[in-house]
């Protein structure tokens, strides 16, 4: 599908999730939706367009993780998985359809999410530019146009804009304040940052300068700098923050699916 260079794909999904459940049994990234974990939903969606080196920045629930790559179907995936360490294990299959490589990386229980990306910079490989998103949110995002906009920008940093879905039933009053209707969970009109972000290689200073909060300190920082720009997806995109959303996402992965786009 593809007809950009392939880049390596970071996923941050070393976070605690604490909005899943107080449990602390089931690790968000790995939440079913509609027989797969939900980052697998989120891998999916990059192979499909040719970028499958995929470096993961582990941290809470790190065994799980790692134990779930290890028992992952091979059937249907054909892939080399690095643990942190020049240790590396292959899974081949006999289809060969995809060929990923899945680099898992334990880069600490609290680290903030810009120190995480900073300890995983040696498996990039002297990428000059690469992915960073979530483990959690998915979208029919076309990264081809996401890749061709950074591309013509020139700037060192770009995220997907997204319009979110109001986790609330919305009230349509008239100026007497007589209810006419309501509608069940709209879509806002205001743009968030989605994931799906494409970063140069020189935002890796920007993370060595402040090394702390990704979203309000380095995003903030390159935004000042006039180094950061907005791709503006209108299509579909949701996260999965809870088990409702969870459920949810499973209810409409088997009705449409519409973030299949492999």
């Amino acid at each position: 599908m593809s007809g950009s260079q392939a880049m390596p794909v970071v996923i941050l999904c070393g976070g605690q999730g604490t909005r899943m459940g107080s449990d602390g049994q089931t690790k968000k990234e790995l939440v079913d939706v509609g027989g797969r974990a939900i980052i697998w939903h989120v891998m999916r969606i990059f192979a499909a367009y040719g970028h499958t080196h995929f470096v993961l920045t582990l941290g809470h629930m790190a065994r799980e993780m790692k134990r779930y790559f290890l028992e992952l179907d091979t059937a249907t995936l054909d892939f080399t998985l690095t643990l942190g360490s020049p240790e590396t294990a292959e899974f081949h299959s006999t289809t060969r359809e995809i060929g990923w490589r899945i680099t898992l990386a334990d880069t600490g229980l609290s680290t903030d999410k810009a120190a995480r990306i900073l300890r995983v910079a040696p498996f990039l490989e002297g990428a000059d530019r690469f992915f960073v998103t979530y483990g959690d949110g998915v979208g029919n995002i076309d990264l081809d146009a996401l890749v061709a906009f950074h591309h013509q920008h020139g700037c060192l940093a770009t995220i997907t804009g997204v319009h979110p879905v109001s986790q609330y039933g919305v009230a349509q009053v008239d100026t007497e304040g007589r209810v006419l209707g309501f509608q069940e969970k709209p879509q806002l009109d205001h743009w968030i940052n989605g994931g799906f972000m494409l970063f140069e290689r020189g935002v890796l200073d920007y993370l060595r300068r402040d090394s702390t909060d990704l979203e309000r300190v380095t995003l903030t920082q390159l935004a000042y700098h006039g180094q950061l720009m907005m791709y503006r997806h209108d299509g579909f995109w949701r996260s999965m923050d809870t088990f409702k959303e969870a459920q949810e996402l499973d209810t409409i992965w088997r009705e449409c699916a519409p973030w299949k786009v492999w």
